[in-house]
């Protein structure tokens, strides 16, 4: 299963964007899914993940302005993001195990084999 991103665009540093996860052509529940987010020239790095009964974590740069959350039939899964800040530009992109848990260090190694197009997010000052 394919994961897609949606909902990037451009906003001035202080704004807000939401961005959406789901996967097209899918019925699959996404329990376990995260945001990753690759700026230019920068390695991908994981934003915030959340977990089937809805327990989440965040990357230290991003805790108390990003919210990772999901609808009730855990078929979208959202990143509301606010107080943007122009270091936050990067594509984002939503991947996971989907239906298992794994360990904190396969969320942050990401090694989902395939990822979806990713959505861009650009922050201007």
């Amino acid at each position: 299963v394919q994961l897609q991103a949606s909902g990037g665009g451009l906003v001035q540093a202080g704004g807000s964007l939401r961005l959406s996860c789901t996967a097209p052509g899918s019925t699959v529940r996404l329990k376990y899914v995260g945001w990753y987010r690759q700026a230019p020239g920068k390695q991908r790095e994981l934003v915030a993940y959340i977990q089937s009964a809805g327990s989440t974590w965040y990357a230290d740069s991003v805790k108390d302005r990003f919210t990772i959350a999901r609808d009730s039939a855990k078929t979208t899964v959202y990143l509301q993001m606010n107080s943007l800040k122009v270091e936050d530009t990067a594509a984002y992109y939503c991947n996971g195990p989907i239906n298992e848990p794994i360990p904190y260090g396969n969320w942050l190694r990401g090694d989902y084999g395939s990822w979806g197009q990713g959505t861009l997010v650009t922050v201007s000052s």
